[in-house]
């Protein structure tokens, strides 16, 4: 518990302080965002803002979880480790892309080609390197088996778990760079899902197999690997992000770029994967997956129809353009983030109950 409680403030108190750094450093050499021409009229004034913020809250969260670890005495695991590697890889080809967009005033950034390649490359190594390291137990930090609130059904093989890994990992860093369109509107939502995992994390590890013989019925028990630890990465995130949002909230002072986004949802996919909650993740990040929905649904219509569903997509953008403010859709969509996490947690501490 302390190893959560130390991560959570450390990773605030540092992106809270060295965020304006941050922005002192990227506004001195001049990278600032580019705004596309197509996007609303309103997002016009955001041109120069500082972006590659997320390098921000990448280098807070590695090290307050470094240094919970320091102060208390506690080995790092095989899965926080990795799922720190996976927010760190993602980030960094967001970085190569957000660096590209700066320097060559190139708005699309990395050819699509390399930037795919660059998720691919880091998924596949989280995904393969996920599926080994197994513990006394023989638990790895990932299971071949489908997860909801635990993990169901049949095995379905390596290579399709690392099929099925990649999906994941390119849909909710996809997500939620298609949600970083309003000023904190990604940070915050992100903070909540991060919140969530924290909460399963520790509940996991108090329920864990493990401990089957202190336990009042060891049938309704979490077969994962190290808990605790992926508590200790996401509370290190929700709090890195959290003071990373006092500088992001409207009207914004730096911008996380793709390097954040593409981190933060590579974060996401690998906590999900590594706590047997793959796809409880689609509810807990509803607001991502309502936002990707959209932009799928608006190319699908525009494609066989000719005609668009929404005035503008992401989704987030069409209510702009209806006449919303856009501190008034970032705290509605705040809202319906906050019920997806309120439901996603109330199925998964019901499922658990199911079984005592």
């Amino acid at each position: 518990m302390r190893q959560i409680l130390f991560a959570g403030a450390i990773g605030l108190f540092l992106t809270l302080i060295g965020t304006p750094l941050l922005i002192k450093l990227l506004a001195r050499k001049g990278y600032g965002q580019f705004i596309r021409d197509d996007g609303p009229r309103g997002h016009a004034g955001k041109k120069g803002t500082p972006t590659m913020g997320g390098i921000s809250f990448i280098l807070a969260t590695l090290i307050a979880y470094a240094l919970a670890k320091v102060i208390t005495g506690e080995d790092p695991t095989y899965s926080g480790v990795l799922v720190l590697f996976l927010m760190a890889g993602m980030g960094l080809v967001g970085f190569l892309d957000d660096y590209i967009k700066i320097v060559k005033q190139r708005s699309l950034g990395l050819r699509a080609k390399a930037k795919m390649a660059g998720q691919l490359i880091v998924g596949i190594a989280f995904a393969v390197l996920s599926l080994q390291f197994a513990d006394l137990r023989g638990l790895t930090p990932a299971s071949e088996k489908l997860s909801f609130i635990t993990d169901f059904g049949w095995s379905i093989g390596p290579v399709l778990f690392v099929v099925w890994a990649l999906f994941m990992i390119l849909a909710m860093s996809n997500g939620v760079n298609l949600t970083d369109g309003l000023d904190g509107l990604a940070t915050g939502a992100s903070v909540m899902v991060f919140g969530a995992y924290t909460f399963i994390g520790l509940w996991q590890f108090q329920e864990s197999c493990a401990n089957a013989m202190t336990l009042t019925n060891p049938n309704a028990c979490f077969e994962v690997r190290d808990p605790l630890d992926l508590a200790v990465v996401a509370s290190a995130l929700m709090g890195s992000c959290f003071g990373f949002l006092w500088w992001n909230t409207s009207p914004a002072k730096i911008f996380m770029g793709d390097t954040g986004s593409l981190a933060l949802g590579g974060a996401l996919a690998g906590l999900a994967i590594c706590s047997r909650t793959e796809l409880l993740l689609a509810l807990l990040g509803g607001l991502f997956v309502l936002i990707t929905m959209s932009v799928v649904i608006q190319v699908g219509s525009f494609k066989m129809t000719g005609k668009r569903v929404f005035r503008m997509a992401p989704l987030q953008h069409h209510f702009e353009l209806k006449g919303w403010s856009e501190v008034l859709v970032v705290v509605r969509f705040w809202i319906i983030q906050g019920m997806c996490v309120i439901v996603g947690l109330g199925l998964f501490y019901a499922g658990w109950a199911a079984e005592k």
